[in-house]
């Protein structure tokens, strides 16, 4: 098959294997999908969603638990969309989907300021739009295509603008506790992913709306840790892991940790006279 890579010597067999054995790892990790599960796959005909709801298909074929995926893209109208891409696709591979037809672009573009970012709102229309089908086909789970990449960059976003450490969570409950939402690719490399992309030769829609803004400052994040990961190789996994490496007595949030009544905490701990104290070693 012939593909635009340009290092054409990429194992597509091992890469599969790969990305497949970091989605199940997550699932397992933190239990993602369970029996009786309807997973609302969101699709926006970027990479990582085809790669997310390729891998998806594959566990649910041959995973130990029953559940259901339905593949949905919310089509906001944004000029020159090509409204039968996505549709091909998902017939080709035999997937249920829905389409939702639905003009938050020009909401968007009337409401943001010349300059300013429209991210924000956009991510809210749409995420009321997706969360309201998810309701009316039944699903309790909901799939986003966030990668490894994402995760960090959120976690700098947040560390170096919002002034918090935060980054995005595999798993988490929606404010209504109505569903459930999952990031299965949250171990999986960006390049591993738009290597495996570009070797099935999905078929891209690009999103007029976040590619035009090239000052975004998500876009200054992903440079500052490219070049990181260029001068010192392998930083972005070690940031990664660190995320799951977490030390609140280390920290300065109370709310984390009792800092307040520490005295108390040790003096609760300290083995009383004559008790032995080796169990305390």
């Amino acid at each position: 098959m012939e593909t635009k890579l340009d290092t054409p010597t990429v194992d597509f067999r091992k890469l599969e294997k790969s990305l497949r054995y970091h989605v199940w790892q997550a699932m397992d990790d933190f239990k993602m999908i369970e029996n009786g599960d309807k997973v609302m796959v969101c699709l926006s005909g970027g990479k990582d969603s085809y790669t997310m709801l390729e891998i998806l298909m594959h566990y649910e074929k041959y995973s130990d638990l029953d559940f259901e995926i339905v593949a949905v893209n919310l089509d906001q109208k944004q000029p020159g969309f090509p409204v039968e891409v996505l549709p091909n696709y998902l017939t080709e591979k035999g997937v249920n989907f829905e389409i939702i037809e639905r003009d938050t672009y020009s909401i968007v573009k009337d409401k943001t300021p010349e300059g300013k970012s429209t991210c924000s709102l956009c991510s809210r229309l749409r995420r009321g739009t997706l969360y309201e089908k998810a309701a009316q086909l039944g699903c309790n789970k909901i799939a986003l295509g966030h990668h490894r990449e994402d995760i960090i960059e959120t976690f700098f976003l947040n560390l170096f603008f919002a002034g918090k450490m935060e980054a995005m969570p595999p798993k988490y409950i929606t404010d209504d506790s109505q569903f459930v939402v999952i990031r299965p690719l949250a171990y999986c490399k960006e390049e591993d992913i738009e290597a495996y992309s570009k070797l099935q030769n999905h078929p891209i829609i690009p999103c007029n709306l976040c590619g035009s803004q090239p000052n975004l400052q998500r876009q200054v994040i992903k440079g500052l840790l490219n070049n990181w990961e260029e001068k010192y190789p392998n930083r972005k996994s070690i940031i990664f892991n660190a995320l799951k490496n977490v030390s609140p007595t280390h920290l300065l949030d109370p709310k984390l940790y009792d800092f307040v009544n520490l005295q108390s905490l040790i003096e609760s701990e300290t083995p009383a006279k004559g008790e032995d104290i080796e169990k305390y070693f």
